[in-house]
Formats: C-alpha cells, structure tokens, sequence
C-alpha cells in the first residue's frame, strides 16, 4: 500500500498504477543485490527516511507552537490562539462533526494489547531479525539493538504530533476563517489537492451544487474524501512548507517503501530457498537451485503483496498493526524462549509458533473477513469477538498462546540436546563466549 501511494503521487497516476510500478521496482531491486548489498542500501535509506520523517514535523511544529521537538508541541499552547493545540484541534472536529479526538474511543484492556502488540511485534520483525547476521561481532550486534531502540523510540514519539497536526492543517486548509465560516471554493482549492486528486486518494464531489469543499463528520453533507494513507506524504504540502522539505519527504518515502520491501523479500526469500528447502526438503540442492527458489519466493511474495495492495484490509497503519500482531504472535516467543530458557526444544517452538500464527490468522480473518474478502466477515473491530479485543490488538493473546504450547509440547518430548543447553547459557553472558562468539 505504502509503495503504491508513493509512487503514484510521485509520478502523478493512479494508486493502483503506482502499485504495479512500485511492485516491478522492488522485485528487480530485490533480486539484483544481495543480503549484504541490501544491508548497505538500508543504511542509506534509513538516513533519509529518519530525516525525511523528522524535519517536516520539526517545522510544523515550530509554524504551530514554536516548539521544535513535535512530541512536546503536541501540548503546548497554539501561536494563533494561545490555547492548547490539541484544545484547538478537539474544537475544530467536533464542529465539523467528526468524534471527539480526545476522548477515549476504545476499551483500556484493548489499547494496552495494541500498545504491547506493536511492542513484541517490532522485536519479532523478521526482517529486522536478519540484519543481525550483517554484523561481525556479538558487541556489534549489541549495539545494533541499542541504536535500533533510540530511533525507534524518535518514530514511536513523533508519529502522534504528526497525526494531530496534520489533522488540525488539513481542517484550517478548508476552513481558513474557522468552522463557522464557509469552506474554501473548489474552484480555489490548493494545487496539492489536485495533485491527490489524479491517484484517486482524495476525492471532492459536490453534493450541493454551492460550489464549496464541505468537509463534514456528516456522511451525508461530507463532499470531500481523504485516504488516510496520504497524510504523511502530504503533510508537508498541507502545511506549506518549502519546496526542498516537500521533496525531502518524496525521498523519504520512496526510500522508506523500497528498503522495507526489500528487507522482506530477503528474509522471506531466505528463509524458504535455505532455512526450509536446503535446511529440511533438499539437502544436496546446489547454489544456482537454492538461488532459483530464492526468486521464484520473491515472485510469489510480491504477486501476493500487490494483490493485498489492490484489496487491502485496511488503511496502511492497520495493516501494519495486523503484520505486527503477527509477529508478535509467531516469532517474538520463540526469540524469547531461546535465549532466556534451556528447556524449550525445537518441536515445542516451532509448535507454539504454528499455533499461536494459526490462532491470530484466523481470529484477524473472522473480522476483516477470509483472505481479507471484507463479505466473508463473521464479526467487526466495533463489534469484536472476544472481550472487546480488536483485530488489530490479538497478537498479545497469540503470543501467550505461543508460549503455553512451546511449553508443554517440549516438556512432552525429549529434552533439549546438552551442545544447544551451553549455546544458550553462552548467549546470556553479557560479552559474549564460546559457541556464542563462534556462532
């Protein structure tokens, strides 16, 4: 999704052409580097991404509170008014109509799941888990994380100023005098909103006949139609900001979507052509074999991940919430066990991952409906099957399923081999030692 609103912005066509050019974009840039030369990429990638997140926020900010950290002036006052900013922001969207943007909506129990799903997800990343095999030494690797954690924490930190003062731009974009006042003229609309309007992602349709842009909570009055998956692209056009930080934010995205599909590809790649054919189907498969399965899974991956890109469950961060309860569910228990307990044997891991994958998978189906055909649906978010847990939030409950399984099939089965006991209590010695360093 994130590729195809990029790239069709960018180059000016629809969304679902950009997803197509952004899809062939990633499987050559793929499958031309390696592991190694992907990893050399990323680093440059990520640069500009981090940059490309943080400098628009940074002068929104400074435009809104005059406050240059985005997190802090989310609670400071408004230059324009003197009051609260997110005061301000709670006026504005409930005279238009729209729910109140401070209340709570959700159930404690179901944001405090969410909040620890993304948590153990972004550990249980396996594309993240990869970039630990480019590093030389376990110190290395160590640090990596720490690193990983600061600027994790900067995008965690920042994302909510973005959301609520993107929002609170695109309201005063339409009701320059206040929401008491008439909404600009479509005839005068800002040329960002044309620009948006050629991939299809937002959408004017006047009802009417007035000729103005009613932006409204009412469905029925409403004229105009934002996809949320705009909003941080076209924050910096919103705000008008200066043309080089509008361009910085175009290179930060399409950096952000090549590097993360990228990452993917490599790991799912690897980890069928190696960790499953070599490792488990063929053993004696040679190097141009195992290469050729690497890329037919690339293929595959990217003719599935266009496909949801075209149907997708949801706006991208959803979907993103829902990648992430996967993880959480599947990979992060297994990465715990087997470095914090030495009595967690294969069958149990690899049983506590299928069940705790296979619990959330259907549980996110029984919402968002299988394979995500939205009709197929037996229950919704607003209406959720099991105390009020959303989709979007089950990955906690398949992570505990996770680990509940791995636990009682391994104390069923044999015992964990002694050589893999002492790989284990070597890996917690601080500097690492032994098979940890050899390994």
């Amino acid at each position: 999704t994130g590729v195809g609103v990029a790239f069709s912005r960018f180059l000016e066509v629809s969304s679902s052409t950009g997803l197509f050019i952004g899809a062939a974009m990633v499987f050559f840039y793929a499958v031309l580097g390696g592991m190694k030369g992907i990893t050399y990429t990323q680093v440059a990638q990520y640069v500009v991404l981090i940059i490309a997140y943080t400098i628009p926020a940074i002068f929104i900010s400074l435009n809104l509170t005059g406050n240059p950290i985005p997190a802090l002036g989310l609670f400071s006052d408004a230059t324009a008014t003197g009051q609260p900013l997110l005061q301000n922001l709670e006026g504005l969207v409930t005279d238009l109509g729209f729910k109140s943007y401070l209340t709570q909506s959700d159930t404690t129990l179901n944001m405090f799941l969410f909040t620890m799903s993304l948590m153990i997800g972004t550990a249980g990343l396996p594309h993240v888990i990869v970039r630990f095999f480019t590093v030389p030494t376990v110190k290395d690797a160590r640090s990596s994380a720490g690193w990983a954690l600061v600027f994790i924490a900067l995008l965690y930190l920042t994302a909510p100023a973005v959301a609520a003062m993107a929002r609170m731009n695109l309201i005063t974009t339409f009701y320059p005098n206040g929401t008491t006042e008439a909404p600009i003229a479509y005839e005068g609309r800002p040329d960002w909103v044309a620009n948006w309007e050629k991939t299809g992602l937002l959408k004017f349709e006047d009802k009417n006949g007035d000729g103005l842009v009613n932006y409204s909570g009412d469905k029925e009055a409403n004229e105009l139609t934002v996809n949320n998956d705009i909003m941080v692209l076209a924050n910096p056009e919103i705000a008008q900001l200066p043309g080089w930080v509008i361009a910085l934010v175009a290179a930060g995205g399409l950096a952000a979507a090549l590097s993360t599909a990228a990452g993917l590809l490599m790991a799912i790649a690897s980890a069928i052509s190696h960790d499953l054919i070599k490792s488990q189907i063929n053993p004696n498969i040679s190097e141009k074999g195992e290469l050729l399965a690497a890329r037919v899974a690339m293929a595959v991956a990217i003719a599935v991940a266009t496909w949801l890109g075209l149907n997708p469950p949801g706006f991208a961060a959803q979907t993103v919430a829902l990648a992430f309860g996967l993880a959480a569910a599947s990979i992060f228990p297994a990465l715990m066990m087997g470095i914090f307990s030495k009595r967690i044997n294969n069958k149990g891991a690899v049983a506590g991952m299928l069940a705790g994958l296979i619990v959330t998978i259907v549980y996110i189906f029984l919402h968002k409906g299988w394979f995500f055909v939205a009709s197929t649906a037996s229950f919704s978010d607003a209406d959720p099957l099991l105390f009020s847990i959303k989709s979007t939030s089950f990955g906690v409950v398949g992570a505990l399923i996770n680990f509940v399984v791995a636990y009682l099939v391994s104390n069923a089965t044999e015992d964990v081999p002694a050589d893999v006991q002492e790989l284990v209590e070597s890996i917690r010695i601080p500097r690492g030692a032994g098979s940890a360093v050899d390994h």
